[in-house]
């Protein structure tokens, strides 16, 4: 038996099961039946990275970190380390995988370590130099790693509450709702969490199409370290309702983009879902002043969507609004007045024809309030949640849960961990009804001290999408949608068949 032979058998159908590209199959296997089912597995490694939060001297940022209990993996750690900071297109990294001064091995204190999954942890810090922080979850600390940031501005441009889930880093990221306008100052945070150099490029789109800039090209952003571009240094005129594309030539990175307005407060505006058909928007609040829906279709073809918003007792379609033409390569920009009408839920844009398949991007900014006591948070398209979805950071900030079924009536169960200093989790299914959003205050957790966790599990029925509000002072608010956390992955099954090394 030729041994080389036995060895690239035995490789090929590992690969195959550490990735799950592929399943492998016995060709002996008898005609007919069908391959044996993938299994679903825990992953083993998450990397998050987390936006320098505020440059402000009169704010304070908490930051909190969770896993939810149920990983089978024993062992394995999750931390953070402060990122270094670096100029737009330079900087003190290098191409050559040196690592910035905030890396691990040099040295870089350590923030937000789980001890055990379940329980939460917290930080606090009042500095305006506060860094971005890079950071990595492995074994029973992986499947659901969550870390959110939330900042309170006291004054000044983007007084408000601005939050946001740390996100993954990719290669490519949509923002609608983006602007370049004088009463905006909208940076887009790139952070890479790697030890080689990505390049980066940005892209502007208005409602006449692509707008001209050299200055968003070939962006370096160098190893460990993060880069804020301001985007009105990308266009000579301004842009009040523009898109923002941003994608990595080489390496990846984290991508957020922080607005801070004049008179209408600012917060955090996270990435949206991938280019679709059918996007769904969760987490519209039922005091809404007001609702701005951005949407850009990326080429060049048009696109006819319905609008439709899915509250408490079912869906409605905006009046004036019953469908919407977005030119392709374009921005398209409506003001959807007395949306929420006091009820919170949710918006849908599908295709308006059977046969339309136009993938769109689409945001929206939501204002509360009156006069100068307004304030704006972003809503993106958001991914559903097919399994399990987390949020933490909830003390003392009102949270409130939206979920929406598209399709089927789902059953969803909502679990509260133990607090970040004492307590018990808490739990509660409910049913949301097809076509309806459910909007509440979860079950809080069982003489609760500290902050908690939220997470939230599709148990049956059709699609469901979710979002959670929490709030500050006066009209100020933050909105962050819910996707799934991707906790798992499909490992295909493999059988060993040692025909294939019989020589005819």
């Amino acid at each position: 038996m030729n041994r080389s032979t036995l060895t690239l058998a035995g490789a090929v159908a590992a690969l195959a099961a550490l990735t799950g590209v592929a399943a492998v199959a016995a060709p002996g296997d008898e005609a007919g039946r069908a391959p044996a089912a993938a299994a679903r597995k825990p992953v083993e490694r998450s990397t998050l990275v987390c936006p320098k939060p505020t440059e402000s001297d009169v704010a304070e940022t908490v930051y909190s970190a969770v896993t939810p209990k149920g990983g089978a993996a024993k062992g394995g750690t999750a931390e953070l380390y402060p990122a270094e900071s670096a100029e737009t297109g330079t900087g003190s990294g290098t191409e050559d995988g040196s690592k910035g001064k905030g890396a691990k091995d040099e040295g870089g204190q350590a923030v937000l370590p789980l001890k055990s999954p379940g329980t939460p942890v917290t930080s606090t810090t009042s500095r305006s130099d506060a860094p971005a922080l890079i950071g990595s979850a492995e074994g029973r600390f992986a499947p659901g790693w969550t870390v959110q940031q939330t900042t309170e501005v006291s004054a000044g441009a983007g007084k408000g509450l601005h939050g946001t889930a740390c996100s993954v880093p990719d290669t490519d990221f949509w923002f609608p709702a983006t602007s370049t306008a004088k009463d905006r100052k909208d940076y887009v945070h790139l952070t890479n969490p790697d030890s080689t150099g990505a390049t980066v490029d940005l892209d502007l789109y208005g409602k006449d199409g692509r707008v001209s800039t050299s200055s968003g090209e070939a962006i370096n952003v160098p190893p460990r370290s993060t880069v804020p571009v301001l985007l009105s240094t990308l266009t000579e005129e301004p842009v009040t309702n523009a898109t923002l594309h941003v994608s990595a030539r080489t390496g990846r990175v984290g991508a957020q983009v922080q607005s801070l307005d004049e008179k209408l407060g600012g917060d955090w505006i996270a990435p949206a879902a991938d280019a679709a058909p059918s996007t769904v928007l969760p987490g519209i609040p039922g005091d809404a002043a007001s609702v701005r829906l951005v949407v850009h279709a990326p080429g060049d073809r048009d696109a006819d969507l319905k609008v439709r918003f899915a509250g408490p007792s079912g869906r409605i379609t905006p009046a004036g609004y019953e469908t919407l033409h977005v030119r392709g390569g374009m921005t398209t920009a409506v003001d959807l007045k007395n949306l929420a009408q006091g009820e919170a839920g949710t918006l849908e844009l599908t295709p308006a024809e059977k046969d339309g398949a136009t993938p769109v991007v689409a945001g929206l900014r939501v204002t509360r309030g009156k006069g100068g006591g307004q304030e704006s948070a972003f809503v993106p398209a958001t991914r559903p949640v097919d399994a399990r979805a987390t949020a933490v950071g909830d003390s003392g900030r009102e949270p409130r849960l939206t979920l929406t079924a598209t399709g089927k009536t789902a059953k969803v169960r909502v679990t509260t961990s133990a607090g970040s200093d004492g307590g018990s989790p808490a739990s509660r299914t409910y049913e949301v009804k097809g076509g309806t959003t459910k909007s509440f205050a979860p079950p809080a957790p069982k003489g609760v001290r500290g902050s908690y966790g939220v997470t939230v599990e599709r148990l049956s029925g059709g699609p469901l999408y979710a979002a959670r509000t929490l709030t500050g002072g006066g009209s100020a608010f933050t909105v962050q949608g819910l996707p799934d956390d991707r906790g798992t992955v499909s490992v295909p099954r493999a059988t060993q068949d040692l025909s294939v090394l019989n020589d005819d």
